[in-house]
C-alpha cells in the first residue's frame, strides 16, 4: 500500500494525548493516528447510511467507481456501476424522445 504525504491541523490537546499514546505504545504519531482513523472508518462502512450516501457520490460523479468498490466491497460496487449505467442509458434516451 502507498502512502500520501497529507497536511492538516489537529488540535494542540489531540497532539499532545497522540504523542503521549505513542511514547507508551513504542510506536509513532502517525502510527496512531493512522490506526484511529482506520477504526473510524471501519465504523462508519458498517452503517446503512453512510453507504447510501457513498453510493449517492458515486451516482452523482463525485467518486469514482474504486473508492466505491473500497467502501462497500466488488460486488455491491460492480451492481451499483450496472445500475449507473442502465441509468445513464435511461437519461439518453429520454433525452433522444424529448427531441422528437
Amino acid at each position: 500500500m502507498g502512502t500520501t504525504r497529507v497536511n492538516f491541523r489537529l488540535p494542540d490537546e489531540l497532539v499532545e494525548k497522540a504523542d503521549v499514546a505513542a511514547e507508551v505504545t513504542h510506536k509513532n504519531r502517525t502510527d496512531i493516528i493512522v490506526e484511529a482513523l482506520q477504526d473510524y472508518l471501519e465504523e462508519v462502512e458498517d452503517d446503512e447510511k453512510f453507504k447510501e450516501a457513498v453510493i449517492e457520490l458515486y451516482l452523482d460523479d463525485q467518486i469514482g467507481f474504486d473508492v466505491l468498490k473500497e467502501f462497500i466491497g466488488r460486488q455491491d460496487a460492480e451492481s451499483v456501476r450496472a445500475s449507473k449505467t442502465l441509468l445513464d442509458q435511461g437519461d439518453e434516451l429520454a433525452d433522444e424522445l424529448a427531441e422528437l
